[in-house]
């Protein structure tokens, strides 16, 4: 068999070429971040002109995306599988338009909160899709290399978007930016459908089963590996999230930054995507579970000294110091985003694609209730979000403790991912 990485053979003559599958990939994984960080400017207009009376609960926009993001990862994994990728990314999108247009035409908060959850219902459909339609068509290195380009753009989008946003928001107002979700929406949609090939053939499909999802469920929560790692990654993008939910009333109101708050937030984006890079390479000299455990030390010796610091200037730290620790943390977080996930799948490849979306589904559920716990303390002080940081961040040490303490796996599942064959096969 040759596993030469490469493209897989397509039977359509009009497949997508390389460049255009991977900027309808990197469009559709765009939606994410688009969702969450070009809204960040506006929450306070928002929260103004929809009557909400106490300034944490703007923080809701955010949360309602992510419930609705957690909980759309369950079913898109297994519905793909078994109707296909086209009829699940369509549902997906069609959710998410659906979700813009609603927030767009609001007129109280209550219909904002619920726009907001079937745009993270919706998004979490091409979001899910695009990693499917990528292993499908590509496979070694050339998979590697392809899913590289798409996560570039991922990583990019957080840099620009709050600016964008604030620019939106200074010529047309906030619901302008749920219109430009919803272009954008329409856009992906239209390129998706006139433009992608199916990739799963009805002879590789399996019927959609709750059995098979309960048994999945099961099968992660029972491994103690697995749930260890989802629980450790829960708690520590928990605290992350309490970050993003209450960023705009850190650095834009406590600090005063006002329209300087995008250029900050860029900033320290850029530390996660930098790290994000740098895990690609040191991760094959360290091994994930090296590299995860560093990570979370570093988080919580940082974080616990930070709290000092803070406490000693009464929660309101000078901002040069509270943007150093910040991106010593996201250079950490980086480290970590793949490397928990990928470890807590490890023991599932025989129930990859569902296990992949009860992983993401349960990380992503603790994460949304800590964090927005983090977020609704916001008290006029950074102390609830540093004091979130060292708290999680040491109980995500003892998850992985736990998953370490029980059976051993070898030191090389870590070291060299499973998929890589030798590289005399290859070269």
């Amino acid at each position: 068999m040759n596993v030469r990485g490469s493209q897989m053979p397509s039977s359509n003559p009009r497949a997508l070429g390389l460049g255009e599958f991977v900027g309808l990939m990197a469009t559709l994984t765009a939606l994410v971040a688009l969702s969450i960080d070009m809204v960040l400017p506006a929450l306070p207009a928002i929260g103004s002109t929809l009557g909400v009376e106490h300034a944490n609960d703007n923080q809701l926009i955010l949360s309602l995306l992510f419930l609705g993001f957690g909980l759309g990862q369950f079913f898109y994994g297994p519905l793909s599988d078994a109707a296909g990728r086209k009829p699940a990314a369509y549902i997906g999108l069609a959710l998410f338009t659906a979700g813009c247009l609603l927030a767009l035409l609001a007129r109280s908060f209550p219909l904002m909160l619920a726009g907001r959850f079937l745009q993270g219902v919706g998004v979490a459909g091409p979001r899910t899709i695009t990693l499917a339609l990528v292993r499908d068509r590509f496979e070694g290195r050339e998979m590697a290399r392809v899913m590289s380009l798409v996560m570039a753009v991922f990583i990019l989008v957080p840099i620009v978007a709050p600016a964008l946003g604030q620019a939106i928001l200074g010529i047309s107002g906030w619901r302008a930016i749920f219109a430009f979700y919803l272009a954008m929406g329409l856009v992906a949609l239209v390129w998706f459908a006139l433009r992608q090939e199916e990739t799963l053939p009805s002879s590789r499909r399996i019927p959609f089963s709750a059995r098979r999802m309960l048994a999945a469920t099961r099968e992660v929560v029972t491994t103690r590996r697995s749930i260890a790692y989802t629980v450790a990654a829960g708690f520590v993008f928990g605290a992350f999230l309490g970050y993003l939910t209450s960023a705009q009333q850190i650095l834009q109101q406590q600090y005063a930054l006002g329209p300087r708050f995008p250029l900050y937030f860029a900033v320290l984006a850029i530390a996660i995507g930098g790290a994000s890079l740098a895990n690609a390479r040191l991760v094959m000299r360290y091994g994930m579970r090296a590299l995860s455990s560093w990570s979370l030390r570093g988080i919580c010796v940082v974080s616990i000294v930070f709290t000092a610091i803070a406490s000693a200037n009464a929660g309101h730290p000078p901002l040069w110091m509270l943007i150093t620790y910040l991106m010593v943390l996201f250079f950490c977080i980086g480290l970590l985003f793949g490397n928990l996930n990928a470890l807590a799948m490890q023991p599932l490849g025989h129930i990859a694609g569902t296990g992949a979306a009860v992983v993401g589904a349960t990380s992503m559920l603790i994460s949304l209730v800590l964090g927005t716990w983090i977020g609704q303390s916001y008290n006029g002080t950074v102390l609830p979000l540093v004091v979130g940081f060292a708290s999680l961040s040491a109980c995500s040490l003892v998850a992985l403790w736990w998953a370490e303490s029980g059976e051993a796996a070898p030191r090389s599942a870590d070291a060299q991912p499973s998929i890589e064959p030798p590289r005399a096969e290859i070269n």
